[in-house]
């Protein structure tokens, strides 16, 4: 009786542990994710920069209202920025896989192509792009 008691307290033990763990990692990666997605999102950037400034400067009101327009000019300068720079890498990877095509067999080019459509997918997912505005880059 008393190697029935001790086995039910290393198994509980263990589902202790387990679970701690379970929720652990659960929670470590619910987090991790909302701060790496709250950081990369750039619609709250202005928002961010005010209040970081706000509370590490101890900015009153009144100076928040005077810098206010210089960060929101800021955002929008970084948006287009940003924007320009998804546009020029795109179109370097287009560039390349138009110059690799003719090397490609067909189920290559295939694969390519629907690599492609993927990218393309997921642009207007994540950027709310319209379907065609990123070219294709078979030709």
């Amino acid at each position: 009786m008393n190697e029935g008691v001790e086995g039910k307290r290393i198994s509980g033990f263990y589902l202790g542990v387990g679970g701690g763990g379970i929720t652990g990692a659960f929670l470590g990666g619910t987090y991790a994710r909302q701060q790496f997605f709250e950081i990369h999102h750039p619609e709250g950037i202005g928002a961010r920069m005010k209040e970081r400034l706000r509370s590490e400067l101890n900015l009153t009101p009144e100076q928040l209202a005077k810098i206010s327009p210089i960060i929101d000019k800021t955002t929008v300068q970084l948006r287009d920025i940003r924007r320009d720079t998804g546009r020029r890498v795109h179109e370097v990877i287009t560039d390349a896989h138009q110059q690799m095509f003719a090397t490609l067999t067909d189920e290559q080019r295939q694969k390519l192509q629907e690599i492609e459509n993927r990218h393309r997918r997921w642009r207007h997912h994540r950027f709310h792009e319209a379907p065609g505005e990123a070219p294709s880059a078979t030709p």
